[in-house]
């Protein structure tokens, strides 16, 4: 582990604004097999200051998300522990002691600026060449002038009073030393006017209070650093190790990966949101060993690995700082294998609630059965009913009847070879052996093709061209319903012709 010095704790700080992007479970995820990797503490912490953009129900999606992909927190919200509140609206006091701490020590200053004057300074600043933002106009009040107008409550903001000159540097574990000019930087507000603290101020404190001893975030957090370093030096703290994940691409490779869930050319959902992946059936397992490789490799060649190895084998020093773009494409692959490596008891279980969910009536005995025959054919568990339907309707839809005419035929050629399939199927044992032989010599006797025989009764017992494997469907089937199916579609040809 690079340069600790003391027992690993982590936390994974979301601001429950939105939906529960991949790009924060991807953090997460980072965190938690760092922590699992050196027998740390993964805490969950809420930051949920920023009331304006607030979503009650982000973190009902945040939590269940968290969950579906198995990264169970050690601290935070309904676990506890020793550090809490984990929510920081439930600390602002805490917050409110040590901003006051900053001031006393002359570390930081009341700005008592309207939303007006800010505005007109930052313009003012452009049209004479410099950066926007803020001029620094209350920097110099005499701290007893600013004392007096917030003891008469005067509306103000607190500021972090930041060097004017000189330079910083910051050791970042995954991308080296970092080095920020104090010219560039401006003196951000720590406490607002309605006295809830910023993100920076809360930030900190919580990371100190807690205990945190590796940073590990977004890389869109690197232009904070440098002021983050400097409110641990205000505080005279010492910072934990910071380290900055890649950014995460759209599949093109161009831009970073959006923010909403959009529709690709073909028409398919592009899921960003980890309760959309949930919904549409992907493996946690096939989640966590897909999102571990975005920015991360063990090797040039090992991909599939389960959680304990991903846990195993994790570490900064293997974490990629450029960019990592998303694939879909490879996100089902990796979904595919891990259902084809599922017991089929398992699979069974988790298959049940997709297909109830569709407003079939299964059965788990049954779905026992249907399962390995579809087993193969899933790409995500929301693809099995328009596998299973038709074992559980009766009467099924009707179909086109088109689609029971065999290649180089005509509508008039297939009751025929319904009538003499038909004849099989009664007198036949009702094994996949004996079905498949029988039907076979049977089409042989009628100078066709197998194909030409198979395809009339697939489509008359499942009504569908595309099923699991004829001769498995009709055992799980059965005599009974698979000769009431044949009946009706001769029954419907008889009325066609």
């Amino acid at each position: 582990m690079t340069n600790a010095s003391a027992a690993v704790r982590v936390r994974y700080a979301p601001s429950p604004t939105g939906d529960f992007h991949v790009g924060g479970a991807r953090t997460a995820l980072f965190n938690y097999l760092f922590a699992r990797h050196y027998g740390g503490t993964f805490i969950l912490r809420i930051e949920d200051t920023d009331q304006k953009r607030y979503n009650p129900d982000a973190l009902t999606w945040l939590l269940n998300g968290l969950r579906y992909l198995g990264l169970d927190w050690d601290e935070g919200p309904q676990v506890g522990g020793e550090y809490g509140p984990y929510v920081q609206t439930e600390r602002l006091d805490i917050y409110q002691k040590y901003c006051q701490q900053l001031v006393e020590q002359g570390r930081a200053y009341p700005c008592f600026c309207t939303s007006e004057r800010l505005e007109a300074a930052s313009q003012e600043r452009q049209k004479q060449g410099l950066s926007s933002g803020y001029d620094r106009f209350c920097r110099n009040i005499d701290p007893a002038e600013a004392a007096r107008r917030v003891a008469a409550g005067e509306s103000h903001t607190v500021r972090l009073k930041l060097p004017l000159d000189g330079e910083i540097t910051v050791h970042d574990l995954i991308r080296g030393d970092i080095t920020f000019q104090n010219a560039h930087l401006q003196d951000a507000v720590m406490m607002k006017s309605d006295g809830i603290p910023t993100y920076h101020l809360a930030n900190i404190v919580d990371d100190h209070l807690m205990e945190i001893s590796h940073v590990l975030r977004g890389d869109e957090w690197v232009n904070s650093l440098p002021l983050h370093i400097h409110l641990y030096n205000a505080f005279g703290w010492q910072p934990p190790h910071m380290a900055h994940l890649p950014l995460i691409l759209n599949p093109t490779g161009k831009g970073k990966m959006s923010k909403r869930e959009e529709r690709a050319p073909d028409g398919r959902l592009l899921p960003v949101f980890v309760r959309t992946f949930e919904e549409k059936g992907y493996l946690p397992e096939a989640m966590v060993n897909y999102l571990a490789l975005l920015g991360w490799s063990y090797d040039d060649k090992t991909e599939i690995m389960s959680r304990e190895e991903l846990i195993e084998r994790f570490t900064l020093e293997r974490v990629n700082p450029s960019p990592a773009a998303w694939n879909y494409d490879k996100l089902d692959h990796f979904n595919g294998l891990y259902i084809r490596n599922l017991p089929v008891e398992d699979l069974t279980d988790r298959v049940l609630p997709f297909v109830t969910a569709a407003g079939i009536n299964a059965d788990r005995e049954t779905m026992l059965k249907i399962t390995p025959l579809i087993q193969e054919r899933l790409t995500v568990l929301s693809d099995a009913p328009q596998w299973v339907d038709f074992f559980f309707v009766d009467p099924l839809p009707d179909y086109d009847l088109n689609l029971l005419v065999p290649q180089k035929m005509s509508l008039a050629d297939v009751p025929q070879i319904l009538h003499s399939a038909r004849a099989i199927l009664a007198q036949t044992d009702f094994t996949h052996e004996a079905l498949d032989q029988a039907l076979r010599a049977e089409a042989q006797m009628l100078g066709i093709k197998p194909g030409q025989m198979f395809q009339p009764i697939r489509v008359a017992v499942c009504g569908k061209m595309v099923a699991p494997p004829l001769f498995e469907t009709l055992a799980i089937l059965g005599r009974e319903k698979v000769l009431q199916r044949v009946d009706r579609a001769l029954a419907r040809l008889e009325r066609a012709l």
